[in-house]
């Protein structure tokens, strides 16, 4: 296990306060800044107990090998990506609630590149019975999800420990209490959105579940082959293109404002959100949302 040293002359919380009138004393008899020292102790406690602590998310990684890349939208703006959780249950076992995340590395990069963050797309249940995750990546050039949508089957990745509480179903639930559901997502955001659809959260007993899903394009948009089997299951999927071409003749602009046009909000008490993506957006829905009644207890955010 790695140990970590600090020096109180180059670490910023560890740097005493200077005197303009008298040289620092072992002692300290007559020191005038006793609060200071004070918070010092607290924080040479603090960074100590971090250096030591051995459940760091970030000291965790298990190698997994790629079963999977391929394009997920027309413009390969989006990748789809498998990894076999064959050789690691107790990772798998720790995704238990769609909008889950986690920390992906390539261990050749390691120190190089900064770890990216990944939304789980596929559902818990697919973790467990067929031992893998499925992510789908946004391709940034320069960026360690680039180098990702870059690699090829059997090329081992390294996964860092399942992260946050994930969509709180249970705050929707039951469907008779919450039968109106609005789901808003915009571009990769779509990803823990699939997880929600996939595990079953009873949208066909409910009367009312709209998906109000966003993308520059039809080009930009991942997932087209899955519509139909989600409206299957009683959700019912609004495109919005913020740049469509001259034939599209759906809903165009900010999903926000696609909602807002047509939100018919008929019992707020018994009306529930969830949302992924643009944070500009996620403010929007929700003020709106709770000005129109909602609870913001109800209001379900994957963090």
């Amino acid at each position: 296990m790695s140990t970590l040293t600090f020096s109180s002359a180059s670490h910023p919380l560890l740097r005493l306060p200077s005197l303009p009138h008298a040289p620092f004393s072992s002692s300290m008899p007559s020191l005038p800044f006793p609060l200071p020292l004070r918070l010092l102790r607290r924080r040479l406690s603090s960074l100590s107990a971090a250096a030591v602590r051995p459940d760091s998310a970030a000291a965790v990684w298990t190698p997994a090998p790629l079963t999977l890349i391929s394009p997920a939208s027309s413009d390969a703006s989006l990748f789809h990506l498998s990894v076999d959780l064959s050789d690691a249950p107790d990772l798998a076992a720790g995704y238990t609630a769609p909008g889950q995340y986690l920390q992906v590395r390539i261990p050749s990069s390691a120190g190089e590149a900064k770890p990216a963050f990944l939304a789980i797309a596929s559902p818990p249940p697919l973790a467990i019975g067929e031992s893998r995750f499925e992510f789908l990546v946004k391709r940034v050039p320069g960026s360690t999800a680039d180098l990702l949508c870059g690699m090829k089957d059997g090329n081992v990745i390294e996964l860092g420990v399942v992260m946050g509480r994930g969509f709180e179903i249970e705050k929707i639930s039951p469907p008779d209490a919450v039968n109106t559901v609005f789901i808003f997502a915009t571009g990769s955001g779509i990803s823990p959105i699939r997880a929600l659809i996939e595990s079953g959260f009873s949208a066909n007993k409910r009367t009312d579940v709209r998906l109000y899903y966003g993308a520059r394009n039809l080009q930009r948009m991942a997932y087209q082959e899955r519509f139909k089997d989600w409206e299957s299951t009683g959700v019912r999927i609004i495109p919005v293109f913020s740049q469509p071409d001259d034939s599209w003749k759906g809903e165009k602009g900010y999903i926000q404002t696609a909602f807002f046009r047509a939100k018919q909000i008929l019992n707020p008490s018994s009306t529930g959100a969830v949302l992924c993506g643009h944070k500009q957006m996620t403010e929007d829905v929700t003020s709106v949302l709770v000005a129109d009644g909602v609870s913001k207890d109800k209001i379900l955010k994957n963090f």
